[in-house]
C-alpha cells in the first residue's frame, strides 16, 4: 500500500507555469539568451581567447600584452586584427578566436564600402555608420539592457513594497499623506525632468538607474498597500497582536506572504517597463554615453540610415523578441498565481 504524498503549493504552481507553453518555453529562451550573454567577451570580441606562442600560453581577455610580446616593435598594446600579428603569431603557435571576431567598441577598417556596410562573412549584421559591428552591439546591449533592467527591478522593488506594506498596516494620517505624496510625485513630468538634468550633467548608466528607481517605485505600492489593508484586521493577525508579537515580525511573517503573490505578478511588467524606459531614453539621445553599447541608439541608426535597412531590422527584432518574452513569462506568472484559475485547474 503506498501512500499519497500532496505535492507543496510551489510543485503545483511550478506544474501549472509547465502547462502554460507559450510562457514556459519563453522563459528557457530567455534564460538561454542572458546566459548567453553574460559570456558576450568569449562570443564577440577583437582579442583571441588563448594564444599559444613560443611554448608560452597567453590570455588577451585577462591580460593586456605590448605588441613586443609577439614580435612587434611598440610598446603599446596589441591589435590583434593586424595581419603582420596575426601572421607572427601563427608562424609560432596559433590563437583561439571568439565565434564574433569584433566587439562593440571595434572599430572596422577592412571594408570596400562605406559605412553602414550591409551583412557579410565579416559582419553578419553588418556594421554601423560609425563602423561598429552590429551583432557585437546587440548581444552586448542586450546584457546591458537586462542587468540594468534586473536592478532597477530590484531596488524599486523593495522601496515599493516597504512603502505599501507600511502604509496599509498603520493606515490613518501616514497612509492619507502618502497617497497625497504619491500623487504628486507620479505627476512629475519624467522624461522633461531628465532633458533639463542632461543639459546640466553628463548621463551615466548610474545617473539613468537612479532616475528610473526615483520614478519607478510607485508601481507596486498601490496592490501591497491594499493586501496589507485587508490583511490587517483578520483575527490571525489580532491574536497576533494580542500575543505581543512586534509589528515588523507580523508584517514580515503574517502579511507578507500574501502580499507577495500580487508582487511576483508584476516583476516581469516591470522588467519590461525599465527595458523600455532605457531604450527610448537611448533613442532620444538622453541615454547612456555613445561609448556605451545601446539597443535603443541601434533603432536610432536604423531611423536614421533607411538605405541601411539590416539596422533597423536587427535592433527591432531583438527588442520586440525580448520584450515579448517578458510579456509571455508575465502572463504565465500571472495565470500561475490567479486563485479562479487554480480552482479551475
Amino acid at each position: 500500500m503506498t501512500l499519497f504524498v500532496h505535492p507543496s503549493i510551489n510543485q503545483l504552481r511550478w506544474q501549472r507555469f509547465k502547462q502554460h507553453r507559450r510562457g514556459y518555453w519563453s522563459l528557457w529562451l530567455f534564460g538561454l539568451c542572458f546566459l548567453l550573454s553574460l559570456f558576450s567577451e568569449l562570443i564577440a570580441n577583437d582579442k583571441p581567447i588563448l594564444i599559444y606562442y613560443q611554448n608560452n600560453y597567453y590570455s588577451p581577455l585577462l591580460y593586456t600584452y605590448p605588441e613586443t610580446t609577439f614580435g612587434g616593435e611598440l610598446e603599446s598594446q596589441t591589435n590583434y586584427l593586424d595581419p603582420i600579428i596575426q601572421q607572427t603569431i601563427n608562424q609560432q603557435g596559433w590563437m583561439l578566436w571568439p565565434l564574433v571576431r569584433n566587439s562593440y567598441d571595434s572599430l572596422v577598417y577592412n571594408t570596400d564600402s562605406t559605412f553602414p556596410t550591409p551583412p557579410s562573412a565579416q559582419h553578419w549584421l553588418g556594421t554601423t555608420d560609425a563602423g561598429f559591428d552590429v551583432l557585437a552591439n546587440l548581444l552586448y546591449g542586450f546584457r546591458l539592457s537586462i542587468l540594468f533592467a534586473m536592478l532597477v527591478t530590484l531596488c524599486t522593488t523593495i522601496i515599493g513594497v516597504t512603502i505599501g506594506a507600511i502604509q496599509g498596516y498603520y493606515g490613518g494620517k501616514l497612509d492619507l499623506f502618502g497617497q497625497r505624496f504619491i500623487e504628486i510625485w507620479s505627476g512629475m513630468p519624467q522624461l522633461f525632468l531628465i532633458i533639463m538634468l542632461s543639459s546640466v550633467i553628463r548621463p551615466n548608466i548610474w545617473w539613468l538607474f537612479a532616475i528610473t528607481v526615483l520614478f519607478g517605485w510607485m508601481g507596486l505600492v498601490g496592490v501591497v498597500r491594499a493586501e496589507f489593508l485587508r490583511t490587517r484586521n483578520f483575527d490571525y493577525i489580532r491574536a497576533a497582536k494580542a500575543l505581543g508579537v512586534s509589528d515588523s515580525k507580523i508584517m514580515r511573517r503574517h502579511i507578507f506572504p500574501n502580499a507577495m503573490v500580487a508582487t511576483l505578478t508584476y516583476l516581469p511588467f516591470i522588467l519590461c517597463g525599465a527595458i523600455t524606459a532605457l531604450t527610448t531614453l537611448d533613442f532620444l539621445g538622453f541615454g547612456m554615453p555613445l561609448e556605451t553599447p545601446s539597443l535603443g541608439r541601434l533603432l536610432l541608426q536604423g531611423k536614421n540610415n533607411l538605405q541601411a535597412p539590416w539596422l533597423g531590422i536587427s535592433a527591432f527584432i531583438m527588442v520586440a523578441t525580448l520584450l515579448s518574452l517578458l510579456i509571455f513569462i508575465g502572463e504565465a506568472v500571472r495565470d500561475v498565481f490567479d486563485p479562479i484559475k487554480g480552482i479551475k485547474n
